[in-house]
């Protein structure tokens, strides 16, 4: 992982997102499970999909 230097008059600011009650309880099911069993948890991946943007443009690879 790099450093990221901040260009001059720029300030860069990182906030986190509140979890809601469910999302704490989901991690909390994790870290009890992880620390009966010494293993990762099964989880499902979220059914939301990301986005990506296309450009219609073709790599071209010097």
């Amino acid at each position: 992982m790099g450093y990221i230097k901040e260009p001059a008059g720029v300030d860069f600011v990182v906030e986190s997102t509140p979890l809601t009650v469910a999302d704490r309880e989901r991690i909390s099911e994790i870290i009890a499970y992880y620390k009966a069993t010494g293993k990762k948890m099964p989880v499902q991946k979220p059914t939301t999909k990301t986005l990506t943007k296309t450009t219609g443009r073709k790599k071209v690879l010097a």
